[in-house]
């Protein structure tokens, strides 16, 4: 895959897109798309609980 730095997640809701990228352990909004920011409230912080894990995933998956 052609993924880049920094790690990252992509959500989606009702086809609606958003990016959030993980910057010194922290989950930040870079591309809100059109997500409300209820919906991006919520997916920040589910990505901050999650952070060990995307990280994880993300380089097992990315830096072959």
């Amino acid at each position: 895959m052609n993924e880049h730095v920094p790690v990252h997640v992509h959500v989606m809701r009702q086809g609606k897109k958003a990016k959030i990228e993980i910057i010194d352990g922290k989950a930040v909004v870079k591309l809100p798309g059109r997500l409300s920011a209820a919906d991006l409230k919520k997916a920040t912080a589910l990505a901050e609980e999650n952070r060990e894990l995307i990280e994880t995933k993300w380089h097992e998956t990315f830096d072959k």
